[in-house]
Protein backbone atom coordinates (compact mmCIF):
# COMPACT_ATOMS: atom_id res chain seq x y z
CA UNK A 1 0.00 0.00 0.00
CA UNK A 2 1.06 3.83 -0.54
CA UNK A 3 2.42 5.22 2.52
CA UNK A 4 0.74 8.41 0.89
CA UNK A 5 -2.21 7.07 0.75
CA UNK A 6 -2.27 5.65 4.30
CA UNK A 7 -1.63 8.83 5.55
CA UNK A 8 -4.57 9.99 3.88
CA UNK A 9 -7.04 7.11 4.96
CA UNK A 10 -5.68 7.46 8.47
CA UNK A 11 -5.92 11.34 8.48
CA UNK A 12 -9.53 10.78 7.14
CA UNK A 13 -10.48 8.39 9.85
CA UNK A 14 -9.15 10.46 12.65
CA UNK A 15 -11.21 13.12 11.38
CA UNK A 16 -14.78 11.50 10.73
CA UNK A 17 -14.46 9.59 14.28
CA UNK A 18 -14.99 6.26 13.14
CA UNK A 19 -13.66 3.36 10.37
CA UNK A 20 -17.08 2.97 9.10
CA UNK A 21 -17.46 6.84 8.65
CA UNK A 22 -14.03 7.13 6.80
CA UNK A 23 -15.24 4.33 4.41
CA UNK A 24 -18.10 6.63 3.16
CA UNK A 25 -16.18 9.83 2.98
CA UNK A 26 -13.38 7.68 1.27
CA UNK A 27 -15.76 5.80 -0.88
CA UNK A 28 -14.17 2.13 -0.03
CA UNK A 29 -15.00 -0.46 2.12
CA UNK A 30 -14.38 -0.27 6.49
CA UNK A 31 -11.84 -3.42 6.05
CA UNK A 32 -9.83 -1.44 3.73
CA UNK A 33 -9.90 1.38 5.79
CA UNK A 34 -8.36 -0.97 8.33
CA UNK A 35 -5.80 -2.72 6.33
CA UNK A 36 -4.34 0.93 5.53
CA UNK A 37 -4.22 2.16 9.22
CA UNK A 38 -2.84 -1.60 10.24
CA UNK A 39 0.07 -0.92 7.57
CA UNK A 40 0.98 2.53 8.91
CA UNK A 41 1.45 1.12 12.42
CA UNK A 42 3.68 -2.41 10.84
CA UNK A 43 5.75 0.48 9.11
CA UNK A 44 6.35 2.50 12.42
CA UNK A 45 6.49 -0.74 14.72
CA UNK A 46 3.38 1.09 16.91
CA UNK A 47 -0.03 1.48 17.81
CA UNK A 48 -1.64 4.99 16.07
CA UNK A 49 -5.61 3.56 17.62
CA UNK A 50 -6.72 2.36 20.49
CA UNK A 51 -9.76 0.24 19.05
CA UNK A 52 -12.97 -1.30 21.15
CA UNK A 53 -16.12 -2.26 19.42
CA UNK A 54 -17.54 1.14 20.66
CA UNK A 55 -14.90 3.74 19.79
CA UNK A 56 -11.40 4.59 18.96
CA UNK A 57 -8.56 6.80 20.01
CA UNK A 58 -5.32 8.20 19.09
CA UNK A 59 -2.37 6.90 21.30
CA UNK A 60 0.35 9.06 22.47
CA UNK A 61 2.13 8.52 19.78
CA UNK A 62 -1.20 8.82 17.33
CA UNK A 63 -1.57 11.96 18.36
CA UNK A 64 1.73 13.55 17.81
CA UNK A 65 1.88 11.39 13.86
CA UNK A 66 -1.68 12.43 12.71
CA UNK A 67 -0.18 15.88 13.17
CA UNK A 68 2.50 15.24 11.36
CA UNK A 69 1.05 13.58 8.33
CA UNK A 70 -1.46 16.58 8.30
CA UNK A 71 1.11 18.88 7.61
CA UNK A 72 2.72 16.46 4.88
CA UNK A 73 -0.35 16.42 2.93
CA UNK A 74 -1.08 19.85 3.40
CA UNK A 75 2.02 20.84 1.58
CA UNK A 76 1.60 18.22 -1.23
CA UNK A 77 -1.97 19.74 -1.67
CA UNK A 78 -0.11 22.92 -2.17
CA UNK A 79 2.55 21.92 -3.79
CA UNK A 80 0.00 20.27 -6.25
CA UNK A 81 -2.11 23.37 -6.58
CA UNK A 82 1.15 25.64 -7.63
CA UNK A 83 1.78 23.37 -10.29
CA UNK A 84 -1.59 22.87 -11.79
CA UNK A 85 -1.44 27.12 -11.81
CA UNK A 86 1.69 27.82 -13.35
CA UNK A 87 0.17 25.62 -16.55
CA UNK A 88 -2.82 28.03 -16.76
CA UNK A 89 -2.96 31.37 -17.82
CA UNK A 90 -3.41 34.66 -15.43
CA UNK A 91 -6.56 35.29 -14.54
CA UNK A 92 -9.00 36.63 -12.22
CA UNK A 93 -8.05 40.35 -10.08
CA UNK A 94 -5.26 42.10 -9.18
CA UNK A 95 -5.16 45.09 -7.28
CA UNK A 96 -2.57 47.38 -7.81
CA UNK A 97 -1.47 50.39 -5.87
CA UNK A 98 0.92 53.07 -7.03
CA UNK A 99 2.16 56.71 -6.60
CA UNK A 100 -0.11 59.03 -8.14
CA UNK A 101 2.56 61.03 -10.68
CA UNK A 102 4.46 57.33 -11.44
CA UNK A 103 0.53 55.48 -11.76
CA UNK A 104 -0.53 58.21 -14.10
CA UNK A 105 2.32 59.07 -16.46
CA UNK A 106 4.17 55.36 -16.52
CA UNK A 107 2.09 52.91 -15.20
CA UNK A 108 -1.06 53.59 -16.98
CA UNK A 109 0.58 53.93 -20.76
CA UNK A 110 2.02 50.69 -19.82
CA UNK A 111 -0.92 48.66 -18.87
CA UNK A 112 -1.73 47.63 -22.62
CA UNK A 113 1.05 45.91 -23.27
CA UNK A 114 0.15 43.99 -20.00
CA UNK A 115 -3.21 43.55 -21.06
CA UNK A 116 -2.19 41.83 -24.12
CA UNK A 117 -0.06 38.92 -21.85
CA UNK A 118 -2.87 38.73 -19.84
CA UNK A 119 -6.35 39.75 -21.35
CA UNK A 120 -8.11 37.75 -18.49
CA UNK A 121 -7.00 39.76 -15.36
CA UNK A 122 -9.15 42.43 -14.22
CA UNK A 123 -6.79 45.26 -12.91
CA UNK A 124 -8.00 47.37 -9.59
CA UNK A 125 -5.62 50.52 -9.46
CA UNK A 126 -5.21 52.94 -6.80
CA UNK A 127 -3.07 55.74 -7.26
CA UNK A 128 -2.02 57.19 -3.97
CA UNK A 129 0.95 59.16 -2.38
CA UNK A 130 0.13 56.95 1.36
CA UNK A 131 2.29 54.44 1.79
CA UNK A 132 -0.40 51.94 2.14
CA UNK A 133 -0.76 48.71 4.18
CA UNK A 134 -0.53 46.19 1.35
CA UNK A 135 -1.93 43.38 3.95
CA UNK A 136 -4.36 45.19 5.42
CA UNK A 137 -5.86 46.88 2.60
CA UNK A 138 -5.91 43.83 0.77
CA UNK A 139 -3.40 45.04 -2.33
CA UNK A 140 -1.43 42.13 -4.24
CA UNK A 141 1.57 44.63 -5.02
CA UNK A 142 2.59 48.10 -4.44
CA UNK A 143 5.53 50.18 -6.48
CA UNK A 144 6.78 51.94 -4.18
CA UNK A 145 9.46 55.33 -4.33
CA UNK A 146 12.13 56.10 -1.74
CA UNK A 147 13.74 53.96 1.29
CA UNK A 148 12.37 50.82 2.44
CA UNK A 149 11.84 49.89 6.06
CA UNK A 150 12.70 46.26 6.81
CA UNK A 151 8.99 44.48 6.57
CA UNK A 152 6.86 41.61 5.95
CA UNK A 153 7.63 42.19 2.48
CA UNK A 154 9.47 41.05 -0.42
CA UNK A 155 11.17 43.91 -2.27
CA UNK A 156 12.07 43.58 -6.04
CA UNK A 157 14.07 46.86 -6.80
CA UNK A 158 12.92 48.59 -9.99
CA UNK A 159 15.18 51.45 -12.11
CA UNK A 160 15.31 54.64 -9.89
CA UNK A 161 13.57 57.69 -9.58
CA UNK A 162 15.12 60.57 -11.57
CA UNK A 163 14.28 64.17 -10.91
CA UNK A 164 14.95 67.35 -13.08
CA UNK A 165 14.68 71.00 -12.68
CA UNK A 166 12.56 73.07 -14.75
CA UNK A 167 10.82 76.75 -15.26
CA UNK A 168 8.65 78.34 -17.69
CA UNK A 169 10.48 80.66 -20.55
CA UNK A 170 8.20 83.75 -19.11
CA UNK A 171 9.95 83.22 -15.32
CA UNK A 172 13.28 82.62 -16.62
CA UNK A 173 12.59 85.63 -18.40
CA UNK A 174 11.45 87.99 -15.40
CA UNK A 175 13.80 86.28 -13.20
CA UNK A 176 16.73 85.54 -15.31
CA UNK A 177 18.06 82.37 -16.12
CA UNK A 178 20.41 80.80 -13.40
CA UNK A 179 24.08 79.78 -14.62
CA UNK A 180 25.02 78.06 -11.66
CA UNK A 181 22.53 75.44 -8.92
CA UNK A 182 23.84 77.84 -5.96
CA UNK A 183 21.76 80.99 -7.69
CA UNK A 184 18.46 78.96 -6.79
CA UNK A 185 18.52 80.29 -3.03
CA UNK A 186 17.81 83.70 -4.76
CA UNK A 187 14.80 82.14 -6.97
CA UNK A 188 11.39 81.39 -5.93
CA UNK A 189 10.14 77.35 -6.27
CA UNK A 190 6.78 75.82 -6.02
CA UNK A 191 7.22 72.39 -3.90
CA UNK A 192 5.89 69.36 -3.31
CA UNK A 193 4.11 68.43 0.01
CA UNK A 194 5.50 67.20 2.02
CA UNK A 195 9.55 67.17 0.68
CA UNK A 196 8.36 70.79 0.11
CA UNK A 197 11.71 72.37 1.84
CA UNK A 198 13.92 69.46 1.75
CA UNK A 199 17.02 70.61 0.71
CA UNK A 200 18.40 69.77 -3.20
CA UNK A 201 21.25 68.28 -3.75
CA UNK A 202 23.25 68.29 -7.08
CA UNK A 203 26.71 67.12 -8.07
CA UNK A 204 28.59 67.57 -10.82
CA UNK A 205 32.23 65.85 -10.54
CA UNK A 206 34.15 66.99 -7.03
CA UNK A 207 31.27 69.90 -7.08
CA UNK A 208 28.52 69.32 -4.65
CA UNK A 209 25.80 72.23 -3.80
CA UNK A 210 23.26 71.70 -1.63
CA UNK A 211 20.40 74.10 -2.06
CA UNK A 212 17.35 75.45 0.72
CA UNK A 213 14.79 76.39 -1.74
CA UNK A 214 12.82 79.49 -0.87
CA UNK A 215 9.06 77.93 -1.32
CA UNK A 216 7.02 80.38 -2.21
CA UNK A 217 3.91 77.98 -2.49
CA UNK A 218 3.43 74.11 -1.88
CA UNK A 219 0.88 72.14 -3.14
CA UNK A 220 0.03 68.14 -2.72
CA UNK A 221 0.00 67.22 -6.01
CA UNK A 222 2.88 66.95 -8.90
CA UNK A 223 0.70 67.97 -11.35
CA UNK A 224 -0.68 70.99 -9.54
CA UNK A 225 3.57 71.54 -8.97
CA UNK A 226 3.84 71.51 -12.87
CA UNK A 227 0.88 73.88 -13.68
CA UNK A 228 1.99 75.82 -11.53
CA UNK A 229 5.52 76.01 -13.24
CA UNK A 230 4.27 76.43 -16.47
CA UNK A 231 2.26 79.38 -15.46
CA UNK A 232 5.49 81.37 -14.55
CA UNK A 233 5.06 81.36 -10.63
CA UNK A 234 8.49 79.35 -9.62
CA UNK A 235 10.82 76.95 -10.47
CA UNK A 236 10.45 73.18 -9.71
CA UNK A 237 12.00 69.94 -8.63
CA UNK A 238 10.03 67.37 -10.35
CA UNK A 239 10.43 63.63 -11.54
CA UNK A 240 11.71 63.60 -15.16
CA UNK A 241 8.59 61.44 -16.35
CA UNK A 242 6.40 64.68 -15.39
CA UNK A 243 8.30 67.00 -17.07
CA UNK A 244 9.80 65.50 -20.61
CA UNK A 245 7.01 66.22 -22.80
CA UNK A 246 7.22 69.62 -21.81
CA UNK A 247 10.48 70.37 -22.10
CA UNK A 248 10.40 69.11 -25.37
CA UNK A 249 7.54 71.08 -26.08
CA UNK A 250 8.86 74.34 -24.81
CA UNK A 251 6.59 74.73 -22.43
CA UNK A 252 9.55 74.13 -19.69
CA UNK A 253 12.86 74.81 -20.16
CA UNK A 254 15.27 72.49 -17.76
CA UNK A 255 17.92 74.28 -15.82
CA UNK A 256 21.27 72.34 -14.98
CA UNK A 257 21.27 69.20 -17.40
CA UNK A 258 25.04 68.67 -16.60
CA UNK A 259 24.49 68.20 -13.05
CA UNK A 260 23.08 65.22 -11.34
CA UNK A 261 20.36 65.17 -9.08
CA UNK A 262 19.31 62.80 -6.79
CA UNK A 263 17.84 59.07 -7.69
CA UNK A 264 15.53 58.06 -5.28
CA UNK A 265 15.20 54.11 -5.55
CA UNK A 266 11.91 52.81 -6.42
CA UNK A 267 10.76 48.97 -5.81
CA UNK A 268 7.86 46.53 -6.30
CA UNK A 269 6.92 45.15 -3.08
CA UNK A 270 4.19 42.15 -2.13
CA UNK A 271 3.63 39.94 0.59
CA UNK A 272 6.02 36.58 1.39
CA UNK A 273 3.32 34.97 2.23
CA UNK A 274 1.28 35.71 -0.71
CA UNK A 275 0.21 32.85 -2.84
CA UNK A 276 2.35 32.73 -6.36
CA UNK A 277 -0.57 32.50 -8.46
CA UNK A 278 -0.07 33.15 -12.04
CA UNK A 279 -1.66 36.35 -12.23
CA UNK A 280 0.65 38.17 -9.43
CA UNK A 281 3.69 35.78 -10.89
CA UNK A 282 2.38 37.55 -14.47
CA UNK A 283 2.64 41.14 -13.04
CA UNK A 284 5.74 40.76 -11.07
CA UNK A 285 7.36 39.84 -14.18
CA UNK A 286 6.00 42.48 -16.18
CA UNK A 287 7.04 45.31 -13.58
CA UNK A 288 10.77 44.05 -13.69
CA UNK A 289 10.83 44.03 -17.28
CA UNK A 290 9.08 47.00 -18.24
CA UNK A 291 10.66 49.33 -15.30
CA UNK A 292 13.47 47.85 -14.16
CA UNK A 293 15.83 48.21 -17.32
CA UNK A 294 16.47 52.27 -17.45
CA UNK A 295 16.12 54.32 -14.63
CA UNK A 296 12.72 56.28 -15.25
CA UNK A 297 12.80 59.49 -17.16
CA UNK A 298 15.61 58.40 -19.29
CA UNK A 299 14.31 57.10 -22.45
CA UNK A 300 12.37 60.15 -22.53
CA UNK A 301 15.33 62.63 -21.72
CA UNK A 302 15.04 65.37 -24.65
CA UNK A 303 18.40 66.35 -26.51
CA UNK A 304 20.03 69.36 -25.15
Amino acid sequence: MGLFRSMQVFVTTVQEGSMSAASVKLGISPAMVGQHVAALEERLGTRLLNRTTRRQSLTDFGMSYVEQCRDILERVAITDQDAEASQTKPRGLLRITAPTTFGAEVLMPALHRYRKLAPDVTLDITLTDRNVDIVEEGFDIAIRIGELPDSRLIARHLAPYRMMICASPDYLERHGNPGHPSELSGHETIGFTPAARSPWKLSKGKDEVEVVPKTAITVNSGQAVRMAARAGLGVIMQPSILLTSDTQAGLLVRLFPDWHLRERPMSLIYHRDRRMTPRLRSIIAFAIAEFGAEPVGQAYRPAE
